[in-house]
């Protein structure tokens, strides 16, 4: 048996008690002694076999500060390191659902997202449907906590974490099934890169967004606007069926034969109905795509934009191209775009793109062959020790239906503002079209462009979003968008689409248990 060294913090004998660890170490902290931080990062550096008990949670002016404290120790390793927390403040945990609390080991890297920090509570991350339940159960007996929920933790809203309540995290139903017929059965935790690489053994591929490490989850429940969706329409008009469970723990399946109208909803609206815990997807036939990074410089923005439009306007539908840029510098603004072409023809591919090339000076150019996997396989993998995000990001999102001339003087103007760092155009149109817009709660299907801008000033980009870019849209996507004000739910689901939501709001979640991701209150008090 190893016994646990104890290695008191005193300056005169610390190096001599750590020169030949056999074991744990448990660091002592005596009055006048070494940080036991510094310590710490000491011993971790200096031995790749230490595992080391700190003496205490970091003392530190914020609960960020402690954040950065413990990521330095994380950074040098991994869960070598433990920190004591404090008793948990609940005394009705769920049996057997697995927990995270504020300084348990792997806390940090499941209450920060991609792109922003979060505190929350308590994280409780079920690995079965009846789990989610008993983890529903426990969000109902504590409607005081926030609830919001996790899959792949990507998601740029900013609804799957927060300050001070309850996050349901649904990365460990992560499992991929491809079945007959091009069906493929997917767990909400899965990322689309593994969903990639999975159906790429069949020559298979499904339209997602356009980054391989997001989660399905989320993007599966709010439309997933991608490289593929011209040609096979948005991600939930792939969706054959989904498992999910309700507010009050009923496990149910909605497809079109079966929960047909929460099926609706669910495409589009899924937050606020339930917990997925399985989605059925059909693919398509995808072998070789053309894929392209291309980056253009030019000191006419305006002009630019507008002839991208174009371009992008009388595109066929096998080619999508984004197009992303950020504050002019110095008069000239890079544009960068990517997309695909879904041939594996060199002689097609670049007919299809050279039009976009020449919409300024092209300074730099990547285009290749690939399969659709790989092209989703760069996302770099998230790995166990999760996300590291900081910070509060503002974006702001609506659905352009034709890029005018008066849109582009006026996204030029919100450029050179230097309230946002990244202004996208997602294109749109082709298949998404082809879905009768009152077809699923994703109302809005006739958009030329999906639009995004993320900025670090609230206040700033609000004001100039709202003076410069909302007159031009008709609608927004909830994936991109943080303004909570309650305009926004009506600028996310038209009258008719709303009112349909509240009626299923009423049967399925009359008690508004998931009330923090675009809430609809039944009652229509969100008017």
């Amino acid at each position: 048996m190893i016994m646990d060294q104890r290695i008191a913090l005193d300056p005169a004998t610390f190096a001599a008690a750590t020169t030949h660890l056999d074991g744990p170490a448990v660091l002592e902290d005596h009055e006048g002694g070494l940080d036991p931080w510094t310590a710490a990062v000491w011993l971790a550096a200096r031995d790749d076999n230490a595992r080391i008990t700190l003496p205490a949670a970091p003392a530190a002016v914020s609960p960020e500060m402690a954040d950065k404290a413990l990521d330095t120790l994380t950074a040098l390793a991994g869960t070598r390191v433990r920190v004591p927390g404090a008793p948990s403040r609940f005394d009705d945990l769920p049996d057997g659902v697995l927990k995270l609390e504020p300084g348990d080991p792997g806390y940090r890297g499941r209450s920060s997202t991609y792109m922003r920090g979060g505190r929350p509570a308590l994280i409780l991350r079920p690995r079965t449907p009846g789990e989610v339940a008993d983890a529903l159960a426990f969000a109902r007996r504590h409607p005081e906590l926030a609830l919001g929920l996790r899959s792949g933790g990507h998601g740029i809203s900013g609804r799957s974490t927060n300050t001070g309540g309850l996050i349901i995290d649904v990365g460990g139903l992560n499992s991929i099934e491809v079945l007959a017929n091009g069906h493929v059965r997917v767990g909400p935790g899965a990322t689309w890169k593994q969903v990639a690489a999975a159906l790429d053994k069949y020559d298979l591929a499904l339209g997602s967004g356009d980054y391989g490490g997001v989660g399905v989850g989320g993007l599966a429940t709010a439309g997933g606007i991608g490289f593929l969706s011209r040609e096979q329409g948005l991600t939930i008009d792939r969706l054959r069926a989904v498992e999910l469970v309700l507010a009050d723990g009923t496990p149910v399946r909605a497809s079109d034969d079966e929960n047909q109208e929460l099926f609706w909803a669910v495409r589009g609206a899924g937050a606020n109905f339930g917990v997925a815990t399985a989605f059925e997807f059909e693919a398509e036939a995808v072998t070789e795509v053309g894929w392209a990074q291309l980056a253009l410089v030019t000191q006419d923005l305006e002009e630019s934009m507008r002839q991208f439009g174009e371009v992008a306007r009388d595109a066929p539908r096998d080619t999508t191209v984004f197009w992303l840029t950020g504050q002019p510098r110095q008069g000239q603004s890079v544009i960068q775009m990517y997309g695909m072409v879904d041939s594996g023809d060199p002689d097609t591919i670049v007919e299809r793109l050279t039009p976009f090339a020449t919409t300024g000076l092209l300074a730099q150019q990547q285009v290749v062959v690939a399969r659709y996997a790989d092209v989703m396989a760069q996302a770099a993998d998230v790995g166990a020790e999760g996300h590291h995000g900081r910070g509060e990001p503002i974006s702001r999102s609506g659905f352009l239906p034709r890029l005018t001339d008066e849109f582009a003087r006026d996204a030029a103007e919100l450029l050179r503002s230097g309230t946002t760092f990244f202004f996208q155009l997602r294109h749109m149109g082709g298949a998404i079209a082809d879905t009768p817009s009152d077809a699923t709660a994703f109302a809005h299907r006739t958009p030329e462009f999906s639009v995004a801008a993320i900025g670090m000033d609230r206040q700033a980009l609000d004001e100039a979003w709202d003076r410069l870019m909302v007159r031009h849209f008709d609608g927004l996507y909830l994936s991109f968008e943080t303004d909570r004000r309650p305009e926004r739910l009506h600028d996310a689901f038209p009258p008719a689409t709303l009112e349909r939501l509240r009626e299923l709001k009423r049967r399925y979640d009359p008690g508004r248990l998931f009330r923090d991701n675009f809430p609809i209150d039944p009652q229509g008090e969100d008017r």
